[in-house]
């Protein structure tokens, strides 16, 4: 008793001087500081909640849905942009200055090689060539006649040498007077289609690398491209591939690389091809590979310059776990996907992503069999129990290799 009374007379003594105006006076002047620090304390209290689970904090039984792991071989598609252009294109030039006497085709028309596509006025190119073949014809006989009167000892050798000299340089220069007379006649190179024509008859026409049309009111001359001529069967689609996809394009370089092309509406214009040549350099300003594939184009549909979506099978990966992408968790210690163990419970796993498109991905750290969550994984935790829904009660997921492109090909 007497230690009671003299803690009581202690305490009194001190929480005397206390007043209720000091203690608001306080509070007052304080309150932001003591909101900020119950704001931490109660946000600390539910991060270690989250993070750092107890027994007896798991919730109950969590309704998911789950698949099981199997072993499958699927492709590796690397997906890519690029430009539709033609196998062969050629822009049709005269190789003499004359002035067009006909036209042979139409705009647009199919030509095949070597058909005639323009005739040149050849009248001056056709007289000279004419003077110089009689010239040849008669040199050739002049150079027989020597032949004939050296076995007769009418003219010495050297006469003959002579004869035969002229008779060979005459002939040499009929031979370039017929191939100056060839001009005239312009010949398509290739197969193909031709454009728009851009001289018409009686247009004078000239050598030269400038493709431009002058029109004035009293004639028109080309300088440059007479026509085009674009072949569109088949024809070929250019793109570019990162440089991190160039292992996996030259890792079988034996077999053909297929690509699926798609123009326009992805429903219905979709080509198949193979890739012709990958470019022996990577531009380093984009640090990307040039890649040409040719298509067939029987019905000349695609035209140069447009624009292509491509899908290249660079590769297949033999033996991969495939596992949906939201199925994985990803969080400040990386990628888990949660497997289920005994009594239905569940194990967090780390993962490695080899390979991962438009909704699935090729992982490695789990065995094939195993049991993963995909859908209902938000409330789970380590060692929590679940149970199957109802909608996939007794049944297997379905899930189909994707076609995919690596966005993240790691791929060992």
């Amino acid at each position: 008793m007497r230690l009671a009374c003299a803690t009581w007379v202690f305490a009194k003594s001190r929480l005397q001087p206390i007043r209720f105006v000091t203690i608001k006076t306080w509070l007052i002047q304080n309150k932001w500081r003591i909101v900020i620090a119950l704001v931490l304390i109660y946000a600390a209290f539910k991060a270690f909640d989250y993070f750092f689970p107890s027994a007896d904090k798991k919730g109950g039984v969590q309704t998911v849905t789950t698949m099981v792991v199997e072993k499958k071989d699927i492709p590796i598609i690397i997906e890519a942009t690029g430009t539709i252009v033609s196998a062969a294109i050629v822009d049709v030039r005269p190789m003499v200055s004359s002035t067009v006497s006909k036209i042979m085709i139409k705009e647009g028309q199919d030509v095949k090689a070597d058909q005639v596509l323009f005739i040149l006025d050849d009248r001056n190119d056709r007289a000279n060539y004419e003077k110089l073949k009689i010239v040849a014809i008669d040199a050739q006989r002049q150079f027989i006649r020597a032949k004939e009167l050296v076995a007769k000892g009418f003219i010495s050798k050297a006469g003959l040498d002579t004869a035969e000299a002229n008779a060979i340089s005459t002939q040499a220069a009929a031979d370039a007077a017929q191939t100056q007379l060839s001009y005239n006649t312009i010949r398509s190179p290739i197969a193909g289609r031709t454009g728009i024509i851009n001289i018409f008859p009686g247009s004078l026409v000239s050598p030269g690398n400038i493709v431009s049309t002058s029109t004035s009111s009293t004639a028109t001359t080309a300088l440059g491209a007479m026509v085009t001529i674009t072949q569109l069967d088949p024809i070929n689609v250019q793109f570019i591939v990162a440089e991190k996809e160039i292992p996996l394009l030259l890792q079988d370089q034996n077999t053909d690389l297929a690509v699926k092309v798609t123009v326009g509406d992805t429903q219905v214009n979709a080509y198949d091809g193979k890739v012709t040549v990958i470019d022996n350099q990577v531009d380093p300003t984009i640090g990307s590979v040039r890649i040409k594939a040719q298509i067939p184009n029987p019905k000349k549909n695609l035209l140069p310059g447009q624009f292509a979506r491509v899908k290249l099978q660079a590769n297949t990966l033999k033996d991969a776990l495939v596992v949906p992408s939201q199925a994985i968790v990803i969080n400040r210690n990386g990628r888990f996907v949660y497997v289920v163990g005994e009594e239905n419970k569940v194990s967090l796993k780390p993962i490695k992503i080899n390979y991962e498109y438009q909704g699935s991905a090729a992982i490695t750290g789990i065995e094939a069999g195993d049991r993963v969550v995909v859908e209902g994984k938000q409330n789970l935790r380590p060692g929590g129990k679940i149970r199957e829904s109802k909608a996939a009660a007794g049944a297997k997921p379905a899930e189909k290799p994707a076609e995919k492109s690596p966005a993240a090909t790691d791929k060992k």
